[in-house]
Formats: structure tokens, sequence, C-alpha cells
């Protein structure tokens, strides 16, 4: 048996955390569901919609008829700026304090028909544009510490409107993840005064091995310790806290990045790939200078479009486990085409 067909375990340097790996189990006989999910068939606009462009949302709002990206603070937000008066418990084992923040909907266009590997490259870019500069208001308020900005794709990652939209929910605490990559990458500098995610990178590119697809300024590959199927990383080249660090350039090739790798998702199961995805950036503290700006991608598909891994058992109970190695899972993005393959069937 190779090496790396046996049981082992890998560690995520950012979190500190173990990863179960175990892929002599693809050798086991498969007899669940593989075929594939009916076309998903939208219109360009749908007047039921409350995202859709001129549509009335949750009581007498309505939505401009937008042409581009489209902003707005969330009808029913999961954080309250006048949470900062919740009075909490503060005994050993009974703490609560208030969380205020913000929550926002970030539109990616006006059709309802078109997720993020559909569009353009310069719609994609007017997307980051948003995201940057809806980072850059919401961190001018002292009261936000972090801000989080998340996608959750299809119905099987919980998405309550197939509108395709991102959201932004600005938190006056660092999230767990945040606090937990934040930790790891002060403590690597303080051990080998260098970054950690530009290290790794740096690293990732000798070996090429889990590296999907990259341009001048960007990188997208399968983490050494992804607990996801077909879980990805994409990080800049060069330092960068924020996305409200980058230029105009960078702008543009994270949307290329982003296009390209979106695609290979959409293609290789030929359905529109259900995930989440987020940034990870610099919080506001005094001691954020070691956090670096990079994106995760956590898509639970891994056979077809109805077979998805789910954290059950020992992994709810132990430790995350996976079957299909990051390098295979790498392999098999490399070898999906970036033509979408809608664009195939025309």
């Amino acid at each position: 048996m190779e090496t790396r067909q046996y049981p082992h375990r890998r560690f995520n340097p950012l979190t500190g955390e173990w990863v179960l790996v175990s892929p002599h189990r693809l050798l086991r006989p498969w007899q669940g569901k593989v075929e594939r999910l009916p076309e998903d068939q939208r219109p360009r606009y749908d007047p039921d919609c409350y995202l859709c462009p001129g549509n009335t949302r949750a009581g007498p709002v309505r939505n401009p008829a937008y042409q581009s990206t489209f902003v707005f603070d969330n009808d029913f937000p999961a954080l309250l700026p006048e949470a900062a008066t919740f009075p909490g418990e503060s005994s050993a084992l009974f703490r609560s304090e208030g969380e205020p923040g913000r929550c926002q909907v970030v539109c990616f266009s006006p059709r309802h028909d078109l997720s993020l590997p559909e569009l353009s490259v310069s719609q994609i870019a007017a997307v980051i544009g948003a995201w940057t500069e809806q980072t850059r208001l919401l961190l001018e308020d002292p009261g936000i510490a972090h801000v989080q900005i998340f996608e959750n794709k299809g119905e099987l990652m919980g998405c309550s409107n197939p509108h395709p939209h991102s959201q932004i929910w600005a938190t006056c605490h660092l999230p767990n993840e945040v606090q937990k990559e934040l930790d790891h990458q002060r403590a690597y500098r303080e051990r080998h005064g260098s970054s950690l995610l530009l290290g790794y990178l740096a690293q990732e590119q000798q070996r090429s091995e889990r590296i999907v697809c990259a341009n001048q300024h960007f990188t997208a590959l399968v983490p050494y310790w992804a607990v996801w199927p077909f879980e990805t990383l994409v990080l800049p080249h060069r330092a960068a806290g924020r996305l409200t660090d980058l230029n105009d350039k960078e702008i543009d090739a994270l949307a290329d990045l982003l296009k390209r790798l979106t695609t290979r998702y959409d293609n290789l199961f030929q359905c529109s790939f259900p995930y989440s995805m987020g940034f990870h950036q610099a919080p506001r503290t005094e001691d954020a200078g070691d956090f670096q700006l990079h994106m995760h991608f956590f898509p639970p598909l891994l056979r077809s479009p109805v077979v998805r891994k789910f954290m059950v058992g020992f992994e709810m109970l132990g430790m995350p486990q996976r079957d299909l190695t990051p390098e295979q899972a790498a392999d098999r993005l490399r070898e999906s085409s970036e033509v979408h393959y809608k664009e195939d069937r025309r």
C-alpha cells in the first residue's frame, strides 16, 4: 500500500486542530445515489423574489431597479446595534454578553439566474468592490471589531433565496474561527519571524500537487489539512490584511480567479455547485498585523450532486475525517474545465 494510502492525520496550523485522513476507504463499495439533479432552470427575473430589482421585500421596502450590485441592511438581521444594552451574566458557569452589530445583503447582479461563475470577470470585480467598500465603511464604526463576508450557495447550504447573493456580518467581538487563526498566525510569526500563510503558499508553489489554479496575484489550492471533499483556500501573493489593502489590479485578478475556480466547481458534477465560502480579514485590533487575508470554500458534495459529506458520528464526537485526500481532490479540480458546462451546450 502506498504510504499516502495509510490512515493518517494532518495538522491545520491556522486553527491548531487535526483532521483524520482515511484514503483506503475509497475502495469500499458504494451503493448510494449517484444520479444527477434536474437542471436548475431559473428565469432572468422572478416577480416573486424579494431580491430581484423593483420587487417588494419585507414590509413596505421596495428594491430599486438596480443594474449592478445592490447592498442593503438585512431585513431579518442576526445582529442588532441595540444588543449593546443586553445585561448578560458573568458567573464562572453562566456567562453571556451583548453582541451588537450589523448584517447586510449583497446581491451580485440584477439577474436571478446567474451565480458567481456565470457572471463576467468585470461583474465579479464589481461584487468584490462592493465587499471592499462595505468593509471600509463598517470598520469606520469604532464599535465594529470584525467584518465577515460569506456566501451560502444552494439549498444544500441552507440558502433561503435562490437569487445569487452574499452576506456581511459585522461584529463587535472576534468570531471563534478568526480568533483561532489570529492566535496561530501571531504565534507562528513570533517563532519563525515570517507569515504563516505566505510561507505556506511558497511551499505549496514549490510542491504544486495541491494547486488548482493561479494568476499573477492569487492562488487557489486544496489545503493540506482540508476537511471538506473539495475544500479550497484562496491566497494573495503578498502581505494583505483586508480587502481594503488590495489595489485595482489585484481586485481584477481575484475576480478572474474566482470565476475560474467556481466554474471548475460547477463543472465537477455539472450542477450549480453548493458551498459556503467567505473571507477571513484582519480584525480591528492593535496586534492584527500578523493576519493574512484569505478566502475559504467549504463545499459538501462528494461523489455526485446528491451525495454529500455530513459531519456525523466520529466527526462530531471525535475529530473531522475525510476519505478523498487533498491531493486527489486537487487533481479532480484541475481536470475540471474552466469553460462552464452550460457554455459547452450552446
